[in-house]
Parts: C-alpha cells; sequence; structure tokens
C-alpha cells in the first residue's frame, strides 16, 4: 500500500499495478478514475452543481462497466460471477445512498471520495484481479476462432470463383 492509498487521499494517480491486461477493461478503470478525481475537484471548488453532475456521470459510466465487466464474466464462464455481481450491486446501493444525501443537501464530498477511492482501488486489484485469467483465456479463444473462420472464408472465396 503507498502513501497515498493509508491516507485515502484524491486524486488518484493510475499506477500499472492496476492494469488487468484486459485493454478495454483498464481504459474503463482509467474513466472511473478520471470521474472521480473531477468529482474532487468539483468538491474542493465546493461547486454543488458541479459534484452533482459528476456524481451522475460517475454512476451512469460505473452501471455501464458494470454490466459490461459482468458479460465478459458470464461468457468465459467465471466461476465467481455471481458474487462479483452481488459486490458490484452493494456498491451502487452505497453511492445511490450517497447520491441522495447530496440531493437531500449534505455535504458527501470527502466522505465519498475516501469511499469511492479505496473501493475502486481494492476492487481493481482483489476482485478484478481474480478473474482476468478465465476472461483473457476466452478472450484469445474468440480472436482465434475469428481469425480461423476469416481465414477459411477468404480461402473459400478464392477457390469458388473460379
Amino acid at each position: 500500500m503507498n502513501q497515498q492509498e493509508a491516507n485515502n487521499t484524491i486524486p488518484i494517480t493510475w499506477t500499472t499495478e492496476l492494469d488487468t491486461g484486459i485493454n478495454v477493461i483498464d481504459q474503463q478503470h482509467r474513466r472511473i478514475v478520471d470521474y472521480i478525481n473531477a468529482l474532487e475537484v468539483a468538491n474542493q471548488a465546493r461547486d454543488r452543481d458541479a459534484v452533482g453532475r459528476t456524481l451522475d456521470d460517475l454512476v451512469e459510466y460505473t452501471m455501464s462497466h458494470f454490466a459490461f465487466e459482468e458479460s465478459l464474466q458470464e461468457e468465459a464462464g467465471y466461476a465467481f460471477c455471481k458474487p462479483h455481481k452481488r459486490v458490484h450491486e452493494l456498491f451502487v446501493r452505497k453511492v445511490g445512498e450517497y447520491v441522495e444525501r447530496h440531493r437531500l443537501g449534505d455535504e458527501i464530498g470527502e466522505e465519498l471520495g475516501r469511499l469511492l477511492s479505496t473501493w475502486l482501488l481494492n476492487h481493481i486489484r482483489r476482485d478484478d484481479a481474480d478473474y482476468v485469467g478465465a476472461v483473457k483465456a476466452t478472450m484469445i479463444d474468440i480472436a482465434t476462432d475469428r481469425r480461423e473462420k476469416k481465414e477459411e472464408g477468404g480461402w473459400l472465396r478464392r477457390y469458388s470463383r473460379r
């Protein structure tokens, strides 16, 4: 654990140790980090409207990411897909409580920032790291299958024109 995590401070700085090795997932995680950091900027500026907009964008994007990640896990036959989905659901519920508190006028910025940064970093390193092997293997199989079909199609097309 680095000093930043020990203090639960943001902004979050992306490091290669957070990479899963699945490019699309890593790009999505980086975008979530960007939203968390933007939320911190809005909090520090004490701009409630910007906090609300950023929070809405963060929740919407994160839910889309979760759905995508869960679909990859299901396709890969990942054994712990349902528990992983449950972790996502509990997190969405918890963040939803903060969204509601914000709408009611509570100052949630610092508390939410700590939760988001701590949760995301731990989730990537532990929960997400666990499914990477299964998903990568499936992605390689799909790519190989598509490549073989493309080559087959090309070969068949070449000889069917003669």
